[in-house]
């Protein structure tokens, strides 16, 4: 019989045990990094991209002046610019190719990853590491065990991860929910 409640309940569990696995110091350096840049690019693939695209959405609610690259009205990045990138294996070739263009425009590089030693967490000035099982990353002191499909895990804590940061990025640049909403999308 399908018990789509105690899967939540598994999952749930599973995110907490993997959220102890994480370095609180390495996600409170990449909110500092968030909070003093002048213009943000993010980029992700797939559901990666999904979850970061939310927290671009939050960042915009905030007042930041930041865009997801690719979109059409994306601006050119500029020395000293932060570009956020949300990749599980660190070696999505397209986001490679977008993490060396950015080095050499002599943007700051920021990952959120699985594996922090990929070639996009060799580039990276600022990163943090999640747990997360992903058939794209083999090392399985870094995965670990899921009961999800594929990259499941990763995803989800990444987008618990970035609402967390937005919570802590409130605090840092004297915002809240009312100061926040008046930046709401008004035309849907």
């Amino acid at each position: 019989m399908i018990d789509v409640k105690t899967n939540t309940e598994m999952i749930l569990r599973e995110l907490t045990i993997n959220l102890e696995k994480v370095d609180g110091a390495q996600l409170d350096l990449f909110v500092k990094v968030v909070s003093k840049a002048q213009k943000i690019f993010v980029a992700g693939a797939g559901r990666s991209g999904l979850a970061i695209r939310g927290f671009a959405n939050r960042m915009m609610h905030l007042g930041f002046d930041v865009s997801v690259v690719g979109d059409l009205t994306t601006t050119s990045a500029q020395e000293g610019d932060l570009l956020i990138i949300g990749s599980g294996s660190g070696e999505t070739q397209s986001l490679v190719a977008m993490a060396e263009k950015a080095k050499q425009h002599h943007v700051i590089l920021a990952l959120n990853t699985i594996n922090p030693d990929s070639t996009i967490g060799k580039l990276a000035d600022v990163k943090f590491v999640l747990p997360g099982a992903s058939p794209k990353v083999a090392a399985e002191e870094l995965v670990g065990q899921s009961v999800q499909p594929m990259g499941s895990s990763y995803e989800q804590l990444s987008f618990l991860v970035y609402d967390a940061m937005i919570m802590s990025l409130m605090e840092l640049v004297n915002e809240t929910t009312d100061t926040m909403f008046p930046r709401h999308a008004n035309l849907e």
